[in-house]
C-alpha cells in the first residue's frame, strides 16, 4: 500500500508539477494541482497535487517570479516612505486604515495590478485593497 501510494506520489509530482508551476499564489496553485493530480492519479493525486501546488504557487506568488525584479526596481525609483509598523510584517496582517499610504500596482504587473503596494518596516508588501491585508511580501 505505502509503496503504491509512492508510485502515485511521484506520478502526479511529475504531471502536476509543471501544470501548477503557472498558477498564480497559494490558492491558485492548490486549486489547480488538486484538479490536475485527479485528473492523472484519482483522489489520491488530488490530495497530492494540490499539496504540490500550494508550495509552488507560493513560491511563484501573485507577482509571479519574472515580475519580480521589474516590480522592486519600479518601487525603488517611486522613493516613497516607508511606514513603520509595531508588529512583525507577514502575510496575513491587516494594516491600519490611518497613517499608511497605499499605491497602485500599474497594470504590466498583470494579476497584481488588482492589489495595491506600501512599503512597511522598509519592505515592500502587496496588499488587497478592501481588507488592508497583506498578501504577499516582495523579497
Amino acid at each position: 500500500m505505502i509503496n503504491r501510494f509512492a508510485g502515485t506520489a511521484i506520478v502526479v509530482l511529475a504531471l502536476a508539477a509543471p501544470a501548477v508551476a503557472n498558477a498564480q499564489g497559494v490558492p491558485g496553485g492548490i486549486e489547480r494541482g488538486a484538479r490536475e493530480g485527479e485528473r492523472a492519479a484519482g483522489p489520491v493525486g488530488a490530495v497530492v497535487g494540490g499539496t504540490i501546488g500550494g508550495v509552488v504557487g507560493g513560491v511563484a506568488g501573485i507577482l509571479g517570479v519574472d515580475d519580480r525584479p521589474q516590480f522592486r526596481h519600479y518601487v525603488v525609483e517611486q522613493r516613497h516612505p516607508s511606514y513603520r509598523y509595531r508588529d512583525e510584517v507577514r502575510v496575513g496582517v491587516v494594516l491600519p486604515s490611518d497613517g499608511v499610504t497605499y499605491y497602485e500596482v500599474p497594470d504590466r504587473f498583470g494579476r497584481a495590478s488588482e492589489y495595491r503596494y506600501t512599503i512597511v518596516n522598509d519592505r515592500t508588501v502587496l496588499v488587497d485593497p478592501r481588507t488592508r491585508k497583506v498578501v504577499e511580501i516582495i523579497e
